[in-house]
């Protein structure tokens, strides 16, 4: 009767599930566009590989540094407003702005100069996405207490943010157009290409990506429900306070990081995660270069294709899929079996990337896209369940201090992969800007893009072999944390 009576409770309407995936939109389109533009660094405005690794690199450090600390600031807000909407509201309108200003970059100021003001400029960036970022996610994991509501709320979230990864990679298509190009006169582009140059392009791009985006990262700020925290047990967030904050933040994570199941989920994500993102930006050199001989007209719309056609595949296959089969068989089944088959089209991928065959690798992508489309969807919603085990054994509430935390993993995870990726690039001989590149330069990025996230594919599924949360444990967990409620309210003082 208690179980049914938590279940009936914790659904969500959809319009607040779809007001939570508008959220989800602006999260991954940032970093979705970053992916793309970033190519401009190399290709267009001169950076070395060293540079590419910094600019990745130190503004991710930065924002995981500041996770943690927005986590607890998220978690202990007294507010009529709550604890979260402030933030989103603020954040949204910080990455908004920041966005538009760091891509104003010209060639004439030199290497050096653009350097300098997309570094600085970056850390402004990520310091929005990390006030938006972490009491936006802290607003999902609170949004019901039920085992498979949580998914099907994760899922419609991924559901409509994997748009941003079907929308970004058509950046490279306005970037890069060329009328004269054979597979650019299939579609009809009558012009002499849309931009002068991909460095104005991006420059243009940037200021519709960030107001967009902005307008995308205010919904759930201003239609997610949540209560006054006015009258609520918190530590009060005085200047006075703040060495006694900053203790406590690092005593909350400690006490987070003692959960088993949290490392589990923590350090399966940085390893799936930080492998795909250190070869995901060899995308593109690999198609050019291996494909089409250092002729980006001539690759016309592939990058595009690869980018796009798997996050459709991710939108209306896997999710659905992993959704459904988590229900079937579990979530951690359902991880294993979603990134066993990603690894096949890793596989795949080394085999179907063939010169004067661009569309063969399009076989692979179906494969390829349960990787990161079944991670996300899974993993958040792994982590609510983990946050109810804490409560039931601290009596905290601690969403931002454990999302800060799985997020940070998440970044730091990025930051290293995008240091990686420059390092690789000098590793194998890459040039920036040439019109060809060494053989052995292209064979290494095609190793490196199918093996290394094989190998951390393969660790995040020994990691979480025995991940222990089943529907059962996390419904008794449900049901003793409402029993607990339920007896406080009826004995305020015990």
């Amino acid at each position: 009767m208690n179980s049914q009576t938590n279940l009936v409770h914790s659904r969500v309407s959809w319009g607040q599930k779809i007001a939570f995936g508008f959220g989800m939109l602006a999260n991954q389109m940032f970093p979705a566009v970053i992916s793309i533009f970033i190519v401009v660094l190399v290709q267009n405005l001169g950076f070395p590989g060293w540079m590419w690794g910094v600019v990745s690199l130190a503004p991710r450090i930065f924002d995981s540094i500041t996770d943690p600390i927005m986590g607890f600031i998220s978690d202990n807000t007294k507010s009529k407003w709550g604890r979260r909407r402030q933030y989103v509201f603020i954040g949204a309108l910080t990455m908004g702005v920041s966005f538009i200003i760091m891509w104003q970059l010209f060639l004439d100021n030199g290497v050096d100069y653009n350097f300098v003001y997309f570094l600085m400029w970056s850390l402004v960036f990520y310091l929005g996405l990390t006030i938006f970022g972490v009491p936006y996610v802290a607003m999902g994991y609170e949004m019901s207490n039920d085992f498979h509501e949580r998914t099907q709320i994760m899922a419609v979230a991924q559901w409509i943010g994997q748009w941003a990864w079907v929308i970004a990679p058509w950046f490279w298509v306005i970037m890069y157009a060329d009328p004269n190009s054979v597979m650019f006169s299939i579609f009809d582009f009558q012009t002499n290409g849309w931009f002068e140059s991909a460095e104005v392009a991006v420059r243009e791009l940037a200021i519709w990506v960030g107001v967009i985006c902005m307008i995308f990262a205010l919904i759930p700020a201003i239609f997610i429900k949540s209560e006054s925290t006015l009258d609520k047990d918190y530590t009060p967030l005085t200047l006075k306070n703040i060495g006694g904050s900053f203790k406590e933040i690092g005593t909350s994570f400690v006490e987070a990081s003692k959960s088993k199941p949290f490392r589990k989920l923590c350090v399966s994500t940085f390893f799936i995660f930080n492998a795909f993102n250190t070869v995901a930006g060899f995308t593109f050199f690999i198609i050019v270069y291996y494909l089409f001989n250092g002729n980006t007209g001539d690759a016309g719309i592939w990058p595009t294709l690869f980018g796009s056609c798997g996050a459709l595949v991710t939108t209306f296959l896997v999710i659905p899929i992993v959704t459904k089969m988590s229900k079937k068989v579990g979530k951690k089944k359902a991880f294993l079996i979603s990134q066993s088959i990603s690894i096949i089209g890793y596989i795949m991928f080394w085999f179907l990337f063939i010169p004067g065959k661009p569309y063969m690798f399009l076989f692979a992508l179906p494969f390829f896209s349960f990787g990161i489309g079944g991670l996300f969807t899974l993993m958040m919603s792994m982590t609510a369940d983990v946050i109810d085990l804490d409560e039931l054994k601290t009596g905290k509430r601690r969403e931002g201090v454990f999302g800060a935390i799985y997020w940070w993993m998440v970044k730091f995870g990025f930051a290293i992969a995008g240091g990686l990726t420059g390092t690789i690039l000098t590793l194998v001989g890459f040039t920036s800007g040439a019109e060809a590149q060494p053989e052995n330069a292209i064979i290494g990025l095609r190793l490196f893009f199918t093996g290394f996230p094989i190998v951390g594919t393969l660790i995040a599924i020994y990691v979480m072999w025995d991940y222990d949360i089943t529907e059962e444990k996390a419904n008794k967990t449900s049901e003793e944390l409402a029993k607990r409620k339920s007896e406080k309210l009826t004995n305020p003082n015990s």
